[in-house]
């Protein structure tokens, strides 16, 4: 079984900001796939499908995104999913706006969100595919991915989601070391 996470925030007023760049990555492989994200539990959003004969979860944790973690174990102590078959899905200040990267393992790199999750998996060791949102330096982190995204950004944001689901696909059919090798170098 694996276990896809989209990070976010909940509630309209978060919808259609930087933050939440992971919900919304969710929602977009959810319709491909023919799937609704509404059955609830641990306080997560979550809806099943069968890939290749596999089980998978794709699920939007409901608690604010720096909490993310607990539910994600929940889930994980539940379904007794095994580290190796979870894939976050987040935002990432430190890319450019438009770009991606995915991560095998590593450190939070500041996310509160990931911190959160590595504190309740008791590991940093999780797969991971980052969304670049930039990085406004003259504005309060909190209040930048916080923010609404502008026509501009939403354009260069819905090319990288379309890459994303084509790597969401290969995620079923070849290994994260080959992901990374095919995605990475773009």
């Amino acid at each position: 079984m694996k276990l896809i996470v989209g990070l976010g925030n909940p509630g309209k007023e978060y919808e259609a900001t930087r933050h939440n760049i992971g919900f919304q990555t969710i929602d977009k492989y959810a319709s491909k796939l023919g799937i609704f994200i509404t059955k609830s539990k641990f306080n997560g959003l979550y809806g099943e499908v069968l890939i290749d004969g596999e089980k998978v979860l794709l699920l939007k944790p409901q608690s604010f995104i720096n909490l993310s973690g607990e539910v994600i174990r929940r889930f994980v102590d539940f379904y007794k999913i095994s580290i190796r078959d979870i894939l976050i899905i987040h935002d990432d200040l430190d890319l450019e706006i438009g770009t991606y990267k995915l991560k095998q393992k590593g450190s939070s790199g500041g996310h509160n969100g990931l911190k959160n999750i590595e504190l309740h998996l008791g590991t940093q060791e999780y797969k991971r595919i980052k969304i670049g949102i930039s990085n406004n330096k003259n504005m309060d982190t909190k209040d930048y991915v916080l923010g609404k995204l502008s026509t501009e950004e939403i354009k260069k944001l819905n090319e990288v989601e379309n890459t994303v689901l084509q790597i969401l696909d290969d995620y079923f059919k070849v290994s994260f070391g080959e992901l990374m090798s095919k995605y990475n170098h773009r």
